[in-house]
């Protein structure tokens, strides 16, 4: 089901590099819906494969490519591993977990733009401004939130998260990146996963999944998952 078939007015609708893959074309169109996106309906575009870009929902549609796979954590089915204790007890212990609604600050954004610099992230030579990261994060259509990770009064982390009946979306997690020992992205990662078994929420969706894209590959370690293949839900149990 394309974006077309609910009632959205397509807002940009052009091909792209790729951000994922070198040599591909991308084609993700931009569309807001006109009207409101309940919880429930929020689930079902998610199973879907959308997405959510400020104000804007959007699906892959490439036109040589399909590269792109949707990646849900089955949360009623995961259990924490040793390792996942680990980092759970050892983060917990050091970091101060806030969960607000969305916000936007100088402090936020230069983070953000570090994170996406220093990582090799970044799609673009210039950083973004105030403005840029309230439309690309702060301006929501669904109802969103964002989970901060404070070291004493510094800013160490951001998971911005979009919440369904029965799913959470994370949108996107950046984080400082001189903090290499904490495995942050894996620690929001499980945190979030906790959120979901608190709330009694069946799945956390964690974006695409690119298997030939080194920064997805984490993603995927995430046990048991599903990706959406072809239009329809394949379970990855431990083992494969």
């Amino acid at each position: 089901m394309k974006a077309t078939e609910y009632s959205d007015i397509v807002i940009i609708d052009e091909t792209e590099p790729c951000p994922y893959l070198e040599n591909e074309t991308a084609r993700m169109p931009l569309c807001m819906p006109l009207t409101r996106v309940s919880h429930h309906q929020t689930d079902e575009r998610l199973a879907k494969g959308f997405r959510r870009t400020g104000e804007f929902l959007y699906q892959t549609n490439c036109p040589s490519c399909s590269a792109c796979q949707s990646i849900r954590i089955d949360c009623e089915d995961f259990e924490f591993s040793r390792n996942a204790r680990r980092v759970l007890k050892r983060c917990d212990a050091r970091y101060r977990k806030e969960i607000n609604d969305l916000s936007a600050d100088a402090e936020r954004v230069a983070l953000f733009n570090r994170h996406r610099r220093e990582r090799g992230l970044a799609k673009r030579e210039t950083d973004i401004d105030l403005e840029e990261y309230i439309w690309g994060f702060v301006r929501s259509c669904l109802d969103s939130f964002e989970i901060s990770y404070w070291v004493d009064e510094k800013l160490a982390a951001i998971a911005i998260c979009d919440l369904g009946k029965d799913s959470l979306s994370a949108v996107y997690t950046y984080y400082d990146p001189d903090i290499r020992s904490d495995s942050l992205g894996t620690y929001s990662i499980l945190k979030q996963v906790e959120i979901c078994k608190a709330r009694k929420l069946r799945h956390l969706y964690l974006g695409f999944y690119v298997q030939d894209s080194p920064n997805m590959l984490y993603k995927s370690r995430f046990r048991p998952h599903e990706r959406l293949i072809a239009g329809r839900w394949v379970r990855f149990d431990k083992k494969e």
